[in-house]
């Protein structure tokens, strides 16, 4: 149990020299973990990505996942990727003006058009309920990958947009807007959640591309919607979204 100033309470934390991905151990402990528990590790040697794509994770950046045990149904409980994209918007808004900041659906966190900040959500549990939900997040704090030369939003660190942050202090503040995002889903529902969300959103009213296993719709973003789900309107009508690869 962490008992610095500032840690939320009610959340532990572990902290590792090395590991393969702070996912995967974090499945590994799940089935022992009493709290919500946070593990950062100082060296991950096989991030993961969505898709199954590899997080890389040059020495200094921020690997971390929380572990937690969330009532409700799988749908519910997969909003946690907006409160943890709302949390890594508000550290990183520490660190730099929030207009350099968007939060790019479903997942990403942008900061001056690259990316900085992404998020993977793994869960397991049977009849529709969740037997507990893994937060994985991974932010370019010192420096960014070699080798993506590919990427539709390049990646980009704090420190070239002049900031500087050690992981450790970073997911101190992290945690603390997180477990804010948790009181707030408990007491009001995901409204407000979603609501803060869009403020950060962005191209949110511009044309964007978002792209599935069966093709691309391109569409004005409208909004989220109650579950999450990405509205565009297109010339063909409202479309409704519940996962896709979002191009601008």
């Amino acid at each position: 149990m962490s008992t610095e100033p500032g840690w939320p309470e009610g959340y532990d934390r572990i902290v590792l020299r090395t590991v393969d991905s702070t996912n995967a151990e974090a499945a590994r402990l799940a089935p022992e973990l009493g709290r919500p528990t946070w593990i950062m590790a100082e060296e991950q040697q096989a991030g993961r990505g969505r898709r199954g794509t590899v997080w890389r994770m040059p020495a200094g950046n921020l690997a971390a996942s929380l572990i937690l045990r969330p009532t409700g149904t799988a749908g519910w409980a997969a909003l946690r990727s907006f409160m943890a994209a709302n949390a890594l918007y508000e550290t990183l808004a520490l660190y730099v003006d929030r207009t350099r900041l968007g939060l790019k659906w479903p997942n990403d966190v942008l900061l001056d058009g690259g990316k900085v900040a992404g998020i993977l959500l793994e869960a397991a549990g049977s009849g529709g309920a969740v037997d507990w939900l893994i937060v994985g997040v991974g932010v370019n704090l010192a420096a960014v990958p070699d080798g993506v030369t590919d990427a539709a939003f390049p990646p980009i660190c704090l420190a070239d947009a002049g900031a500087r942050a050690t992981p450790e202090d970073f997911l101190l503040r992290l945690a603390g807007f997180y477990a804010t995002e948790e009181s707030i889903l408990e007491q009001l529902g995901f409204q407000p959640i979603r609501e803060k969300w869009l403020r950060g959103a962005a191209r949110l009213g511009e044309e964007i591309t978002a792209r599935t296993p069966q093709g691309e719709t391109r569409g004005r973003f409208r909004i989220i919607d109650e579950a999450g789900r990405l509205v565009l309107e297109t010339p063909q009508g409202e479309v409704r979204i519940a996962a896709a690869e979002v191009f601008f």
